[in-house]
């Protein structure tokens, strides 16, 4: 459940609570080296080559380890640079910064303990962890539990009572489907005396229609779906069919490989379905321009890097909008990277603009989307035209001699 599992983020990611606690485990490069870094050491050892003194890096492991000798703090020059006194010491006096006895104590402890470091945690790969061990086993009733409780034992905190049957209905149903139950769900659910009472009330929610359409809100707002194409015109733009793929998608579990990939890609598939190449509607949300004076090329422009940044955003985590116009010192995604990414979507068959007289023009390109009856006339007509052209191929072909002497016939007049 989200609501357990943000509970479960609340107490793993942040740090520990009181020095007891902390100092049982080894020291956590991310969550109590780094940030001593980046305040102290960063401003002249860091990313900003403009700033950078010495040619050292210490936002850098393998820079960093001409600094650092792991197990042995008392010869790692790092550590006998901020414990040095006068001119040697670092920080230097005239930075106004410093570290406390208890922040070099921790150094040297991370660096004793093996100076490990780490990734940002948003680009290392989630590992599959053992359930932690603990004391009242009984309050346990699935994994996420084991964490939580685990956590609120270290702190020598106890859980709060379990809630009401009636605000438990009331809190999941809102995540799940963004609808308070229905009288009837919560007398049903109220009635069951099973064990399993909550877990069969999820999984009826979880497959009904309302699941998806609440799922679908959150990958819209990703997704930048809007019924409008905004500026200042802001004419309808009837892309509701994507929506409703989207919810679709979810409410058939759709794996979220696919998920992506036909949002991407799916116009690209073998003998993709106009479902799938409906689903590419995703790259064309961004806003459309229609205003006089403006110029196609440069909102053309714009529309590959509204994409570029969307699925730099919705798929990786990360906002790419600095390498647009240089290297960020801070963000791992270079402007030669940036415009590798750009180049994926800067060979759609697009204007820059759409037609400023033409309230329901729909830029293209387009997707005409039918029903299987529609479908069958279109083929029936499109036959009759076919054979309608070959008759006439044949009449002119029968023709063309008769056709050519009335000619000559005329001219003879």
């Amino acid at each position: 459940m989200k609501i357990l599992f943000c509970i479960l983020t609340c107490f793993l990611l942040r740090p520990a609570w009181g020095q007891d606690a902390a100092s049982k485990s080894p020291v956590d490069f991310d969550r109590r080296i780094k940030p001593i870094l980046s305040d102290r050491c960063y401003p002249c050892h860091g990313p900003d080559a403009g700033t950078r003194e010495a040619e050292l890096r210490l936002d850098l492991e393998q820079s960093a380890r001409a600094v650092i000798e792991p197990e042995l703090p008392d010869e790692s020059e790092l550590y006998l640079r901020i414990t040095a006194e006068g001119d040697d010491r670092m920080p230097p006096q005239d930075s106004k910064l410093s570290l406390s006895s208890d922040e070099k104590t921790l150094i040297k402890r991370w660096i004793a303990e093996g100076a490990k470091w780490k990734q940002h945690w948003a680009f290392v790969a989630p590992e599959q962890h053992d359930l932690p061990s603990v004391k009242n086993s009984d309050w346990v009733r699935n994994e996420i539990d084991a964490f939580v409780l685990s956590r609120l034992e270290q702190q020598a905190l106890s859980a709060a009572d379990l809630a009401s049957k009636e605000k438990r209905l009331r809190r999941v149903t809102f995540d799940l489907t963004g609808l308070p139950p229905s009288l009837e769900e919560l007398d049903a659910f109220l009635a069951n005396d099973s064990p399993d009472a909550y877990e069969a009330a999820v999984d009826q929610l979880l497959v009904t229609d309302r699941y998806g359409e609440r799922m679908a809100s959150d990958w819209l707002d990703l997704a930048r779906y809007s019924d409008t194409y905004g500026y200042q015109v802001d004419r309808d733009r009837f892309v509701w069919p994507w929506r409703d793929w989207v919810v679709r998608a979810i409410n058939k579990n759709m794996p979220y490989d696919q998920f992506i990939t036909e949002q991407l890609a799916g116009d690209l598939l073998p003998d993709a379905t106009d479902d799938q190449i409906l689903a590419t509607t995703f790259n064309r949300l961004h806003p459309q321009k229609v205003e006089g004076g403006s110029v196609e090329e440069e909102f053309r422009v714009e529309y590959v890097a509204d994409r570029s940044q969307t699925v730099a955003m919705a798929f990786m985590g990360l906002t790419v909008e600095c390498a647009r116009c240089h290297d960020h010192k801070f963000d791992p995604i270079s402007q030669k990277e940036y415009y590798q990414l750009f180049a994926f979507f800067n060979n759609i068959d697009e204007s820059g603009l759409y037609s400023y007289f033409d309230p329901g023009a729909v830029p293209t390109p387009t997707l005409l989307l039918a029903d299987d009856r529609l479908k069958h006339e279109l083929l029936e007509l499109r036959a009759a035209i076919a054979a309608a052209e070959s008759d006439l191929a044949e009449t002119r072909a029968s023709k063309r001699g008769e056709f050519n002497q009335w000619l000559i016939n005329l001219k003879r007049v």
